[in-house]
């Protein structure tokens, strides 16, 4: 849903209120409480109101844990204010706790003096039992560092909707809604976007939508009541100062799947996307199979290998293939992607990292799959690689993605990771008629064709859709002859291939912009190196430092192999080097072997996002 990013601010209750900067707040809650639905619609009726934000939906590895326990556990965090917001914050302000698994799981991220709200009458002994208390917390001191508001959210809930004739389970659904019109009461935000949501999605059981439009009520009169009382505080959170546009609030997983499309339309081809499901890979499977009339064709494979082998397929009949997963699924698919470099098809593989290996942490985030899409494929096989470093970063990226597999005739692989593609940010809807086009051009002219003639500036080969008359052709994994296409084992050729695939990938550092600063000047003491998401945590840190008086900059890294031309004599105007990254110092092997560059390392493989305090904390070691 787009909208102007001005909208006329609903007080709540209409009484003096506190203003405030910016405010987290994690929603958290057993899988089946709908934690990520009433994150999602706070974010929405947030963004409507001009506020900038940020948020990190949590969810379990489990489909279904046992209810109650904490591997079942999930959360939404959201970081919102009117200055700007580039990370969902380090610690929540306000933590929203539907279970006693939810209260263990994430107490401990609660700001000493933070605010509390529970719903105390989940605290059952039952439900102490399964997270895993001896004791009630919410009676034996453990919670007493915070502000505390105790609410029997389930009878509260219960008593809203009874006029509805619901059953206990399903009147019980709506108690994320009850939450949700607290919550919105107290930062002053609009029910009204949400009844509008759920009008729409429950418009064939309307007795379900008006039960949860009468909770969502119940909760905003509540907070207005509990005011009265002088338990509760409204507070204001002002809209951002923003550039003028229309805007719409998007995750990394919409925004990849909107620039695919777009890129295609810019080159004028249509998209077959072959994909298998994986966490955190399949939401882009989701956005793209709604896509059909702007001619993207989807395929659910039976595996990851008929996945990317389909795509390989689809280009070599003329479409744009494109293929998704995960770490796992990656490397499944690392033969194909061979076999796509070396019939030099245009490929864009989608990698959404997560924690590994192996199976690993499915529903983290982590960054640790760089070696792997630089690397990781038998022979010589270099591909492009970039990253995205924001939600709305990935509509640009893929855009990028799709320019260079189709001018350059190679497969490219964009890398994202499970924060980035369920992480949500406004995003300022771009005019398409001002993005450049970049026309596909097929070889039509059967004279001197053969599929491995090449362009003399890109190396690029020429590209013919099968069954063109007199451009009738083979291609495939095994080595072909540079001068005629047909099978080769001739050792010079083989080496002239490799040679000329090698440095068609490393020309296209030609074709890509210098490497800018993000923040800061060229040269100087301390110069804290990105890739991927860790952008938005390194950019509030070193901002934050610089007003401090620090020397530090912040350069950010889009295209990872090639890397841009400047930037190894970049890197040497510093006297330092911080890599902060989610593995164990990948890129910073990537940069040593490239410019024999001595880093200091910073990694963490929690599964989580930089903290900005941790980074704050390390820049000030090195350049207090």
């Amino acid at each position: 849903m787009a909208t102007q990013l001005a909208q006329e601010d609903e007080s709540g209750s209409g009484k003096s209120s506190s203003q405030i900067d910016s405010v987290v707040i994690r929603f958290a809650g057993d899988s089946g409480d709908g934690m990520q639905l009433t994150g999602t619609q706070f974010t929405n009726s947030t963004a409507l109101m001009g506020t900038d934000l940020a948020t990190f939906p949590d969810f379990p590895a489990e489909i279904r844990a046992p209810a109650g326990t904490t591997f079942g556990v999930s959360a939404y965090q959201i970081n919102f204010g009117p200055r700007e917001i580039m990370t969902a914050g380090d610690a929540p302000d306000v933590l929203v706790a539907m279970n006693p698994a939810a209260l263990k799981v994430n107490l401990e991220e609660l700001k000493p003096g933070g605010t509390l709200v529970v719903d105390e009458g989940a605290f059952t002994e039952r439900n102490l039992a399964k997270a895993g208390y001896d004791h009630n917390p919410l009676i034996d001191g453990t919670i007493s560092p915070y502000n505390v508001i105790k609410l029997d959210i389930t009878k509260m809930t219960l008593e809203a909707v009874k006029q509805f004739g619901l059953s206990n389970k399903e009147a019980l659904r709506s108690k994320n809604m009850w939450t949700l019109g607290l919550v919105l009461w107290m930062y002053g935000r609009q029910r009204a976007p949400v009844v509008e949501w759920l009008e729409g999605k429950f418009a064939k059981r309307p007795d379900i939508a008006d039960s949860n439009i009468a909770a969502l009520n119940a909760g905003h009169a509540f907070g207005e009541t509990l005011e009265l009382a002088g338990d509760l505080s409204h507070l204001d959170v002002a809209s951002a100062r923003v550039e003028p546009g229309v805007y719409r609030t998007i995750t990394g997983a919409e925004a990849l799947a909107l620039g695919l499309v777009a890129g295609s339309k810019l080159a004028e081809i249509d998209i077959m996307f072959g994909s298998y499901p994986i966490t955190p890979a399949s939401t882009l499977l989701h956005q793209l199979a709604r896509l059909k009339e702007h001619g993207v064709v989807t395929f659910q494979a039976e595996d990851e290998i008929a996945a990317i082998c389909a795509a390989i397929g689809a280009s070599f009949a003329g479409k744009l293939g494109i293929t998704s997963s995960s770490g796992p699924g990656l490397a499944l698919k690392s033969e194909a992607m061979g076999l796509a470099l070396t019939t030099e098809l245009p490929l864009v593989i989608v990698n959404s990292q997560r924690g590994g290996p192996s199976t690993g942490l499915p529903t983290k985030t982590e960054q640790s799959d760089l070696y792997q899409a630089v690397y990781g494929r038998n022979g010589d096989a270099p591909m492009p690689v970039i990253a995205s470093y924001a939600p709305g970063d990935c509509f640009d990226t893929a855009i990028e993605a799709v320019r260079l597999a189709v001018k350059y005739m190679t497969p490219v692989i964009l890398l994202t990771d499970g924060y980035l593609a369920n992480a949500a940010e406004p995003w300022p809807i771009p005019d398409f008629d001002s993005l450049k086009h970049f026309p596909v051009e097929f070889e039509t002219n059967p004279d001197g064709f053969h599929p491995y003639k090449r362009d003399e500036k890109t190396l690029a080969r020429n590209w013919a859709i099968p069954g063109t008359p007199g451009l009738e052709h083979r291609i495939g994994g095994l080595e072909k002859d540079y001068d005629s296409g047909n099978i080769s084992y001739a050792s010079d050729n083989h080496q002239k291939m490799t040679d000329t695939r090698w440095n068609k990938v490393l020309n296209i550092a030609d074709d890509i912009p210098d490497q800018e600063i993000a923040v800061g000047d060229a040269g100087g003491k301390l110069a804290v190196v990105g890739w991927g998401s860790t952008f938005g945590p390194i950019h509030r840190a070193v901002k934050s430092c610089r007003e401090t008086g620090l020397d530090v900059s912040h350069i950010h890294v889009k295209h990872i192999w090639p890397l841009p031309k400047n930037l190894g004599d970049l890197l040497q105007t510093y006297d330092q080097v911080l890599i902060p990254e989610m593995n164990m110092g990948q890129f910073a092997t990537l940069l040593r072997d490239q410019y024999l560059i001595e880093s200091v390392r910073f990694n963490q493989v929690n599964g989580q996002p930089f903290k900005v305090s941790a980074l704050v904390d390390k820049i000030t070691e090195l350049a207090g």
